[in-house]
């Protein structure tokens, strides 16, 4: 479901946030996941309230249209879907790693492949499950 009541995202910004998300996945995976609860955090605040919330979204925004390399608008109702799915399963791997559990990896390679695909090849898997869920459910 598009949404019209949010501001859209550029495109570029997305992906620079996907790249963020690549990063400290692959930090955490070679050893250092303290970061993984800042990416829940991050998650919520773009998924739940919307990117414009988020303060590192307005300073990459900011910098990236300054330097005129922002990218396209995109309608933010399947980024801020994406970024729900990145803290349910950040927020799952800091769980699990803080109680000892060696499984918090899970999540964080998917993060780490999810967020290539975004990044690299500009794919949003969320985004395709999002907009096709509303093809198959749409709203009343």
């Amino acid at each position: 479901m598009l949404r019209f009541d949010i501001p859209p995202v550029n495109s570029n910004v997305a992906r620079l946030e996907a790249f963020i998300t690549f990063s400290f996945c692959l930090i955490a995976l070679l050893g250092y996941p303290y970061l993984l609860p800042l990416l829940a955090l991050m998650g919520f605040v773009r998924g739940f309230w919307g990117h414009y919330k988020c303060p590192s979204h307005r300073l990459f925004t900011k910098v990236m249209v300054k330097l005129n390399i922002a990218g396209k608008k995109e309608n933010a109702g399947a980024k801020m879907f994406a970024n729900k799915i990145l803290f349910v399963a950040a927020t799952i791997a800091s769980i699990l790693f803080y109680s000892g559990n060696s499984l918090w990896r899970v999540p964080a390679t998917a993060l780490v492949i999810f967020s290539t695909l975004e990044w690299l090849f500009s794919f949003c898997a969320a985004c395709w499950v999002y907009s096709y869920w509303y093809k198959l459910f749409p709203p009343k």
